[in-house]
C-alpha cells in the first residue's frame, strides 16, 4: 500500500504553491554539473518556491538512459538541498519526482522516489499514448498508487503525451492515492474537462495545478463552476503551479501567486492582470518556442539561466536538441518587452552564494 501524503504536505499542496520544474545543468561534455544543479535548487528554494519538481520534462527524460545513469543522482542532489533547507524552515518543501515508462519501470522509478523521501509521482502517461484502453491506463496508475501518491499529468501530445478524456479523468479521480492533478494539455477545452471531472468526483482534496506554460495567469485566476455529485454548483480553483516557465524568473512567480491569491473572491478581475496574462504567455512562447512545434521548450528555459549566469551553456543530453530557428531573436525581445517578468536583480544578489 502507498504511503499516504504527510497531512503537512497535503495542506501544503490545497493551499497552492510555486513548484518548478527543475532543469538538468551539464557540463559542455554532457556530464552532470553538481555545482550548477545545486545552484539551481537553492535559486529555487531562496526564490520562495513551495517545493521542487524534480526528473520531470524540464529535467529530461533522457536522465533514465543507461548511458547517462542521472536519474538517481539527480534526485539525491534535490533531496540533499531540500533536507538542507528544511532545517530552517517551518514548513516542509513539497518534494515532487517524475515517473514514466510501461507499469514495471514505472513501479520502479516509484520505489526509488519512495526510497529517497519524496512526496509524491509526477505519472506521465507517455509510454500509454498508443493504449485505445482506458481500463489499461488506469490499472497501469493504480499499480503506482500502491507505491507512491499520485500527481497527476496531462501533458500535451506535441511533447510526448496523450489525448485523455473525461471519462478517463472522471475515473482517474475515483483513484484514492491521487492527491494532485498538472493539467498542461495546453487546450482549454481539456483543461475544462479535468476540472469539471474532478468536480463530478466529489474529490475535494485532489490540488489542482497549471501546467499550462501558455495559460498561468487565467488558469490561476478562474474560479471554475460546474456540478458536483449532488448535481449543486461547485466552486474549484487552480491553486499553484507545477511549470516549466517556473523554472526561470522564479522569485517573479511566487510574487504573482501570491497577489492572485490575495484576489481570492474579487467581483472582478482587473484589466491590468489581464494585460500580465498576455505577457507572460507572449514571454512564453519565445521560452517555449512555440513558432516552432516547441522542439525548443526545454533549451529556452536553458538559455534564460544562462544569461542570468545559473547555468554555463544551453547543452542538453540530446545532441540534436537546442534552440529553434530564431528563438534566441524571440527571446532578445520579449527580455526587452518584459523587464518586469524577470527577476534579474535578485539572481545577480543570490548568484555566488548558490555557487558556492
Amino acid at each position: 500500500m502507498a504511503a499516504r501524503l504527510d497531512s503537512r504536505v497535503r495542506s501544503i499542496l490545497a493551499r497552492g504553491v510555486v513548484l518548478p520544474a527543475h532543469p538538468l545543468a551539464l557540463t559542455s561534455e554532457r556530464t552532470l554539473d553538481e555545482r550548477r544543479q545545486r545552484a539551481l535548487s537553492r535559486y529555487y528554494i531562496d526564490a520562495g518556491a513551495g517545493g521542487l519538481a524534480v526528473g520531470v520534462h524540464t529535467t529530461q527524460f533522457a536522465i533514465r538512459d543507461p548511458r547517462h545513469g542521472l536519474f538517481r543522482p539527480v534526485l539525491e542532489l534535490a533531496k540533499e538541498e531540500m533536507d538542507r533547507a528544511n532545517l530552517e524552515r517551518a514548513e516542509p518543501l513539497v518534494r515532487i519526482g517524475g515517473i514514466v515508462g510501461r507499469t514495471g519501470s514505472a513501479v520502479a522509478e516509484a520505489e526509488i522516489l519512495r526510497e529517497l523521501g519524496y512526496h509524491a509521482g509526477l505519472l506521465g502517461l507517455g509510454a500509454f499514448r498508443d493504449e485505445p484502453e482506458e481500463d489499461a491506463v488506469l490499472a497501469h496508475v493504480r499499480a503506482v498508487a500502491e507505491v507512491i501518491p499520485i500527481f497527476g499529468f496531462y501533458l500535451q501530445p506535441a511533447v510526448g503525451g496523450r489525448e485523455l478524456p473525461y471519462s478517463f479523468w472522471r475515473r482517474f479521480a475515483e483513484i484514492e492515492d491521487v492527491v494532485a492533478i498538472k493539467i498542461a494539455c495546453f487546450d482549454r477545452y481539456r483543461t475544462l474537462d479535468v476540472v469539471r471531472a474532478v468536480v463530478a468526483s466529489g474529490r475535494e482534496d485532489i490540488a489542482l495545478y497549471t501546467g499550462n506554460d501558455d495559460q498561468i495567469v487565467l488558469d490561476l485566476v478562474t474560479p471554475f463552476r460546474f456540478r458536483g455529485p449532488d448535481g449543486k454548483p461547485r466552486e474549484r480553483r487552480i491553486v499553484g503551479g507545477l511549470l516549466g516557465q517556473w523554472a526561470v524568473w522564479t522569485r517573479r512567480a511566487v510574487e504573482l501567486l501570491e497577489s492572485f491569491r490575495a484576489m481570492d473572491g474579487a467581483a472582478e478581475i482587473p484589466a491590468n492582470v489581464l494585460t500580465l496574462a498576455a505577457e507572460l504567455t507572449d514571454a512564453n512562447g519565445a521560452i517555449f518556442d512555440a513558432a516552432n512545434g516547441f522542439h525548443g521548450c526545454i533549451a529556452g528555459v536553458h538559455e534564460v539561466l544562462r544569461r542570468q549566469g545559473l547555468l554555463e551553456s544551453v547543452v542538453l543530453l540530446d545532441p540534436k536538441e537546442g534552440l529553434g530557428p530564431g528563438q534566441a531573436a524571440e527571446i532578445d525581445r520579449v527580455l526587452e518587452a518584459y523587464p518586469h517578468l524577470a527577476d534579474n536583480d535578485f539572481v545577480r544578489e543570490g548568484l555566488d552564494r548558490w555557487l558556492r
